[in-house]
């Protein structure tokens, strides 16, 4: 019988990679390039997307080299891309009009303090919240609550509308197309055939609505955001992807699958069953919760998003997010606190402790439960005594900090009492975190052995449905056991001072910045 073979395609905030995977879940060619990110100006974070779309087809080309294979021997397609990263195009040219706005990117910051205090958004909300009262539908108390943030697409969507010229003409005229960067990517595969975006990544724009399942009536009615421009939104396995058009592999290959970066690792990491925990540590840490079939409506910060539609098979999850964590890591990097990243676990433990310093992650503002976009990042209590070593054990900290911090406001609200909370992502792979992760919230720490969850996760929903596999539970056994964190209860108490006078310290970086 004639092997077959799926590319899985990732493309997250830092890097592009592509797997070449068998039947037998084995990588047979692999090929990666970094994600050259832009910074124009304070709080704008930016892709050039032609150095992008070249990049993506390097390396595509690339892993069916390495694979020892040709474009004909690839049997589908699957895509997994990081969330909230947008560009708008000319429907009819396909030029963009500016690069792609990054999830990072905080330019719309003052925008979006403005509409949060506005009088629209203030109706709006107490409208909600009568509804609530009488409906008891939990949508409406969601919207009671609701607040825009930098991370979610809409504000920054609204800022480039406002800046860009050329895409305002092309709106008045009809000619505008919007897509995040699944959305863009199928576009170009298909030559300009298809503009769709999968359920997953339309649910992480904050202009789609997961209660009902469409695009957010807010975005035409309130913003004037036409829906014109909005792509179809269609499940995350769906004949409407298409092929890949033959002029760009030579062959056609069919687009079987597209999911949303963080809902791939969480189906890979097998969670699948209502209040499973799960904790992707990369460029961001992002906290997912699965909700089940119904969309959980939070009053603290954290988002209902759609993890993945197949079939009739539809799945909830509740997200919080820290933007800083692998970040912090390079920067370490960059200015030689750390020599490579794998050193930075056994320097934090030769310190012994910090030493009463304390580091402030905030290279992109401190999210939930602080929201506060304007601080700074830096080190506060540096001393004669302070060494390399307990400066790196005060940056470990920092980034176990801001993750405690965020288990503990979600696990509050949605009353939740889990034993176990799986991890994985680059930063994962520090034993010093992880270990302090336990430590401080009690729970058994398991560590995917697997780096590449986003990719396993694409791979196994694509196989699923190209017929590689037939039920879930074939998949378990391409999963290796995890490694296993136990709290420490005792080091979990001596934190407890460490982390009170962190808090005080992150009240000193509190809005540093005017963000404009």
């Amino acid at each position: 019988m004639e092997e077959l073979y799926i590319a899985a395609l990732d493309i997250g905030t830092t890097s592009i990679r592509c797997h070449i995977v068998n039947r037998q879940c084995v990588t047979v060619g692999i090929a990666s390039n970094k994600i050259q990110l832009v910074y124009p100006e304070p709080g704008h974070v930016e892709i050039e997307p032609d150095t992008l779309w070249l990049s993506i087809k390097s390396v595509i080309y690339n892993a069916i080299a390495n694979a020892h294979l040709t474009a004909g021997q690839i049997s589908c397609l699957g895509i997994t891309t990081q969330r909230a990263t947008f560009i708008t195009w000319d429907q009819l040219t396909g030029e963009p009009f500016h690069n792609f706005i990054t999830w990072k990117d905080i330019r719309a910051n003052s925008l979006v303090q403005m509409w949060n205090k506005s009088f629209t958004m203030k109706t709006i909300r107490t409208a909600s919240y009568i509804m609530y009262l009488i409906t008891k539908n939990r949508r409406y108390l969601a919207a009671s609550v609701i607040n825009f943030s930098c991370a979610q697409v809409t504000l920054r969507l609204l800022w480039v509308i406002q800046h860009c010229v050329k895409l305002k003409e092309a709106i008045s005229k009809n000619r505008a197309m919007f897509g995040t960067i699944d959305s863009w990517l199928i576009y170009k595969l298909t030559n300009g055939r298809v503009h769709v975006t999968d359920i997953s990544n339309a649910s992480a724009t904050g202009m789609y609505d997961p209660f009902l399942c469409s695009w957010s009536d807010l975005m035409n009615n309130v913003f004037k955001i036409p829906q014109s421009i909005l792509p179809k939104v269609v499940d995350n396995v769906a004949k409407e992807f298409g092929s890949t058009h033959s002029k760009i592999f030579g062959v056609e290959i069919p687009i079987v699958c597209s999911i949303a970066d963080q809902s791939a690792s969480v189906f890979a990491s097998g969670c699948y069953e209502t209040g499973n925990l799960k904790m992707t540590l990369g460029t961001g840490s992002f906290l997912d919760i699965v909700t089940g079939s119904i969309p959980y409506a939070s009053v603290c910060g954290v988002y209902p998003l759609i993890g993945w539609k197949v079939g009739k098979e539809l799945l909830y999850l509740v997200e919080g997010a820290t933007n800083d964590t692998g970040t912090i890591i390079e920067w370490a990097l960059k200015v030689e606190l750390l020599t490579n990243p794998m050193e930075s676990s056994e320097l934090a433990y030769k310190a012994g402790s910090s030493d009463g310093i304390y580091f402030i992650p905030a290279f992109s503002g401190l999210g939930p439960p602080i929201n506060d976009l304007e601080a700074a990042s830096g080190f506060i209590g540096i001393k004669p005594t302070t060494t390399k070593e307990c400066m790196v054990r005060a940056v470990l900290e920092s980034i176990v900090f801001r993750l405690v911090q965020l288990l503990q406001v979600v696990i509050e609200e949605i009353d939740i009492t889990p034993t176990v909370l799986r991890v994985d992502g680059g930063v994962s792979q520090n034993n010093f975190i992880c270990q302090l992760l336990a430590d401080m919230t009690g729970l058994t720490v398991e560590r995917s052995k697997n780096a590449e969850m986003t990719v396993l996760g694409v791979v196994f929903l694509t196989g699923l449905n190209f017929g590689f596999w037939k039920t879930k539970n074939e998949l378990k056994a391409f999963n290796e056991s995890p490694d296993i964190f136990k709290a420490n209860i005792d080091n979990g108490e001596n934190y407890k001072i460490i982390f009170n006078q962190w808090n005080k310290a992150v009240n000193r970086f509190k809005s540093w910045y005017k963000i404009r």
